[in-house]
């Protein structure tokens, strides 16, 4: 099969790409089988610390690609009844599985992220945008609605009504004000080589305290009660404390060197 999706992984950091640069990065069942065959790669994988989410070439994804879809109507409907219980359907699976990854996915964002793409983009723990890249939640202009979990990941990120806006809409949001309503995380002229710096970044800290953190914040964004979140503080707190991790990162302060954790 060709590849839809390209996977590099290289010390420590897994890269994936959407790889359809001359339609620029269009989604097709092919792509999204890819995307879920390496999803399922990268949990199994052992000593990622941080990953990139990109799109090769002009843009990161304008979206579905409705020629390639075209009179796919009964393989469309069999995949949207692909239920894997909270992991959503085939297609959601595409977009969660970014967020339930054990360790941070930054996604790096140029060009376009529409409809599906912005879906995916959205799993996401972070999202760096070229201020020019052009964003929508681009379901509705087709007559659909986001089917790639969009209404679960936008929430938290974005002010309800405005996520009310984007949703009835389908406008198209630029980086600078993706940035201010929180569809960005951080603006970058070149969004891949920043997400890049950021995973190293990421990759330079304890990996069981950053996993950690994931899942504490994944449970915010779940809705965990006060009193679940706190709970799970401390739990996580008390592995880590007693964990050799914490240990080296106090005596690399000390010896002012760079740590070197263990996975």
């Amino acid at each position: 099969m060709e590849s839809r999706v390209d996977l590099r992984i290289d010390s420590g950091i897994a890269e994936v790409a959407l790889n359809r640069p001359e339609k620029l990065n269009a989604l097709d069942f092919e792509t999204f089988e890819q995307l879920v065959v390496i999803g399922e790669r990268l949990k199994q994988e052992p000593g990622i610390r941080a990953a990139v989410l990109s799109g090769r070439g002009r843009s990161f994804s304008v979206g579905i690609d409705l020629s390639a879809l075209a009179g796919g109507e009964a393989e469309i409907l069999s995949r949207l009844d692909d239920v894997s219980g909270d992991a959503g359907n085939f297609f959601q699976r595409c977009a969660l599985q970014w967020r339930t990854l054990p360790f941070p996915v930054i996604a790096a964002i140029q060009g376009h992220a529409l409809g599906g793409g912005m879906q995916i983009a959205l799993g996401a723990d972070i999202r760096i945008v070229a201020p020019q890249a052009q964003l929508s939640i681009r379901e509705v202009v087709w007559g659909l609605i986001p089917d790639m979990a969009g209404t679960v990941l936008l929430r938290g990120l974005v002010r309800e009504d405005i996520a009310r806006d984007l949703l009835v809409t389908g406008r198209i949001i630029y980086g600078t004000d993706a940035l201010s309503i929180g569809l960005a995380t951080r603006l970058a002229d070149d969004p891949q080589t920043a997400a890049l710096q950021l995973a190293r970044e990421i990759a330079s800290h304890s990996p069981h305290a950053v996993r950690a953190a994931k899942r504490v914040a994944n449970l915010g964004a779940e809705g965990a009660s006060v009193g679940a979140m706190l709970a799970a503080e401390a739990d996580e707190q008390k592995i880590l404390i007693s964990g050799g991790n914490h240990s080296e990162a106090l005596a690399a302060y000390a010896a002012k060197r760079p740590p070197i954790f263990t996975d």
